[in-house]
Order: structure tokens, then C-alpha cells, then sequence
């Protein structure tokens, strides 16, 4: 073990500067007559999301998840009557560790009512410009994203297509072979070719009118998930939804994505019952987001990863 691990992985000057930029977050939320609010870290449930996975911890001697998101319990207090609501939490996901991922990190994440996705995206480009002092934002279609990327329309391309286009770029050996879900090409060539792509931008980037198959917790409209994904070169720093507030729709979606998680052989995950019973009450008509702070503040400072952000990064941890 190396002498020097005791080290924290930022400087005491950068954790001040983060300290600062925390503040001007929740200053940006308190003029906004947003409710600052803490909900679990460790709780009964956590997410049946294919493509998160749960932390587990043990207390006298039963499982309980660590959250990868505060949302369910936000939206238990939105069905209670709390009115906008904002969140600065730790939160935790299984797999994730890199220059801009830590399997513990901090996440930003706040409900408006009566506004779809579209109204809560123009609350994110004033925080981003705020705290980064960033252009203003820039929107565009899920489609165009990806014909001005590489040159395909992820709905109407066949598999073929998609195959080709991988092997254009190199990636004709990451998927298995036969594979024949339209999203794995989809998040393949969002990683590897779409987000580079939108990096070369001046400006943050927004993407909305999702596929369906990718609307998670969001309203589907006219064919699309009403949703968005924020990019700022070339790192994704936010993910917002107009949600979801159909009990039966949620029960339908959380069942598909078990039964998903057992084709994949995955670890099973429960359904968060107490979620579903705060739908049936009635959620508000609401849009929330989740933005990633370690992310944030890191291009903010001019950072090269979030370890520079971090106090003590996961391998000092």
C-alpha cells in the first residue's frame, strides 16, 4: 500500500472552491422557494432499472439496498403535499468507477410541479449557466443527434444498419453475436460515437423525444419518452423526465424490467411497494431531474475528472 494513499485524492483548495459552488446550488434552489429536503440512504428497496445496479448493506443481519437515487422517496413527499422539492445526496451504483464515475458520489436532483420536461430543461440552463458560467443550452431531437453523428436514424434503422455503422467505427466486436436489441446499439453508439460527437459543442447540449423503450419513469407522448439527457463536453451531466404519475403503467414497467433482469441473469430486485402505494395516493403533475455534482463542479474548476472533486476518491476511501 502506498505511503501516500492516506492523502485526500482533491486539494484543500478545491474542496473550499466546491464548498463555495455548494452554496451558490442551494442559494440557486432557496430563491426559488424550493423545499430543501433529506430523504434515506439506506432503505427496504431499490431500483429494478436494468441498467443500474443496487449496493447492498447489511443491518442486524438483513438486506437493505443503498440508493442509487433519492427519486422514490421524493416523490413519496411530492404525493404528500410537499410542493417543489430539491436534494443535494450521496447516493451509490454498483459498477461504476472511472474518471468520471465513483461507486459513491453526490447528486443533485429536484421536482417543479405544473411544468412538462421542456419548462424544468430552462431551470437547468440557469443553473448551468450560473454555476459554470456556460453558453446557453442547446436542444435537439434524439433523432438528430444521431444523423448529424453518424449518419442514422435510430428508428427507423434496421439491425443491419445498425451493424454497419459499428463496423464503420470500429465497434463490430462489443455487442454479442445475434444481438437484436435495438437499445444495446443505441447505448453503444450513444457512448462511443454520439457523446464525442456533442462534445465538439461550445454550449451544453440537450437531447429529448426519446425512444419509448428508453422512457425509465417518464410519460410517453405521440411515440417518445418525455424525457432529456443534458451533455457538456463531452460528459453527460444530467437526466430529467416529465414523470410518470400512472400507479398501473409503473407496476407494468417495474414488472418488464424483472422479468428483463432475469433473462439478462441479473440480480433480482425487489418492487419498492411503498413507491407504488405513493402513485396510487397521486403524484402531482411533475417534472424532476437528477444532475451529477461531482461532474458539474468539475468542469466548472476546469478538472480533468471528479477525483479532483472527491475529498477521498474510492480507491483512498
Amino acid at each position: 500500500m502506498s505511503d501516500s494513499l492516506w492523502r485526500p485524492s482533491a486539494s484543500l483548495e478545491t474542496l473550499r472552491l466546491r464548498a463555495e459552488l455548494l452554496a451558490k446550488i442551494r442559494q440557486f434552489f432557496q430563491n426559488r422557494n424550493y423545499l430543501e429536503v433529506e430523504t434515506p440512504i439506506m432503505a427496504h428497496y431499490g431500483v429494478t432499472d436494468v441498467y443500474l445496479g443496487n449496493i447492498k448493506a447489511i443491518f442486524r443481519g438483513e438486506s437493505y439496498s443503498l440508493q442509487t437515487s433519492p427519486e422514490y422517496h421524493m416523490k413519496r413527499l411530492l404525493a404528500t403535499g410537499s410542493g417543489p422539492i430539491f436534494q443535494i445526496a450521496r447516493v451509490f451504483r454498483e459498477d461504476e468507477l472511472g474518471r468520471w464515475h465513483n461507486p459513491e458520489f453526490t447528486l443533485l436532483e429536484w421536482y417543479q410541479l405544473g411544468v412538462d420536461h421542456h419548462g424544468l430543461l430552462a431551470e437547468v440552463d440557469s443553473l448551468l449557466q450560473e454555476i459554470m458560467q456556460s453558453p446557453p443550452l442547446i436542444k435537439k431531437t434524439y433523432r438528430q443527434a444521431f444523423v448529424e453523428a453518424c449518419e442514422l436514424d435510430p428508428f427507423s434503422a434496421s439491425i443491419a444498419d445498425f451493424d454497419q455503422v459499428l463496423s464503420h467505427y470500429g465497434l463490430e466486436n462489443v455487442l454479442e453475436k445475434n444481438e437484436d436489441d435495438r437499445d444495446q446499439y443505441l447505448f453503444l453508439l450513444m457512448s462511443h460515437v454520439v457523446e464525442p460527437f456533442l462534445g465538439q459543442e461550445h454550449a451544453p447540449i440537450a437531447l429529448y423525444d426519446f425512444p419509448a423503450s428508453q422512457a425509465s419513469l417518464a410519460q410517453i407522448k405521440n411515440g417518445f419518452a418525455q424525457r432529456f439527457e443534458v451533455y457538456y463536453q463531452g460528459v453527460e451531466l444530467a437526466n430529467g423526465f416529465y414523470e410518470l404519475t400512472d400507479c398501473e403503467a409503473q407496476s407494468r414497467r417495474f414488472a418488464a424490467e424483472q422479468s428483463t433482469r432475469k433473462q439478462q441473469g441479473l440480480a433480482q430486485a425487489d418492487i419498492d411497494p411503498l413507491f407504488l402505494q405513493a402513485l396510487k395516493h397521486g403524484l402531482p403533475d411533475c417534472s424532476g431531474v437528477a444532475l451529477g455534482v461531482d461532474r458539474l463542479l468539475a468542469l466548472a474548476l476546469k478538472k480533468s475528472s471528479i477525483a479532483e472533486l472527491i475529498a477521498f476518491e474510492f480507491t483512498r476511501a
